[in-house]
């Protein structure tokens, strides 16, 4: 139920249930009947967590915590603020999209959102909107319900081939959100997972589109980073040029990774960032 990777970051996997099942999810292991990762029962969990004072961030993810009931919610919240080196609850989340009265219709998941985000130890929905038709009336409603619950509320989304894979869909997408107070914080490159591959995106490809979608928008529109969920790390996917790709580790496994930066030869075809092959020497570049 814990995935410790990064320093600061721990994810517990909560619940193994979606409001539905995406078919470019990259975890769709989770969901087939021998698979443990995720659990209801948390508590150990919470051991690791206490026991863990660089630990300043908790994802809660799955499956989706927002098809847990409220009770069970404020147990984990409850649990989490006990443990005094949390300073951010994270909850990822399709909910908004999916079936956005899960928010608007249960007051007693409004006051726990204003019990336990506090001005000093915050709760962030991280919402997934993929294309600017999830942006109904009712999930916009249920976004600034959570903010003036006290929920900071920031978006991310794979690029989806026949989705969202277009500089007109994702600069919509971009600034609808930022206007709605759930600006753009990551926006991946599809993961090569088994039966994905009709929705995903060649890296060169996708990193021409996300740079025309940011110089369409505006402000808070363009703060989104481009990156690879890899086993290593998030690498960010900086700059694309004639012969090479540019790239930076923004989050690491290994902390000798942390913000190094890479040169790659281009490759047009590449989806991963497996499939890459490194300059031996950077100073080659110039």
């Amino acid at each position: 139920g814990v995935q410790h990777k990064y320093t600061d970051t721990v994810l517990l996997l909560c619940n193994e249930v979606c409001g539905a099942y995406c078919r470019y999810c990259f975890r769709k292991r989770l969901f087939m009947d021998e698979n443990d990762e995720a659990t209801n029962d948390v508590s150990e969990g919470l051991k690791y967590i206490a026991a863990h004072p660089e630990v300043t961030n908790v994802l809660l993810t799955g499956g989706d915590p927002l098809l847990m009931s409220t009770r069970r919610l404020v147990e984990i919240f409850s649990a989490l603020r006990e443990i005094p080196h949390v300073k951010i609850i994270r909850m990822g989340s399709k909910m908004p999209a999916f079936d956005p009265f899960r928010v608007l219709n249960d007051e007693a998941l409004h006051e726990a959102f204003r019990t336990y985000s506090t001005p000093e130890q915050r709760i962030y929905l991280m919402a997934h909107f993929d294309h600017p038709r999830e942006l109904t009336a009712e999930a916009i409603q249920s976004i600034d319900t959570c903010i003036k619950n006290g929920v900071i509320c920031v978006n991310q989304c794979p690029m989806i081939r026949g989705i969202n894979d277009s500089p007109e869909v994702l600069s919509e997408l971009f600034e609808r959100l930022s206007f709605m107070g759930c600006p753009p914080y990551y926006l991946f490159q599809g993961r090569p997972t088994a039966g994905n591959e009709p929705y995903e995106v060649p890296m060169v490809r996708a990193w021409t589109i996300f740079q025309e979608a940011l110089r369409r928008g505006s402000g808070l529109a363009r703060r989104a980073r481009f990156c690879m969920s890899h086993e290593t790390g998030k690498i960010e996917i900086m700059a694309v040029d004639e012969k090479h790709i540019y790239l930076r580790y923004h989050q690491a496994k290994y902390a000798s990774d942390l913000g190094r930066f890479m040169v790659c030869h281009r490759n047009d075809e590449a989806f991963w960032f497996d499939q890459l092959q490194p300059v031996e020497a950077a100073a080659s570049v110039f």
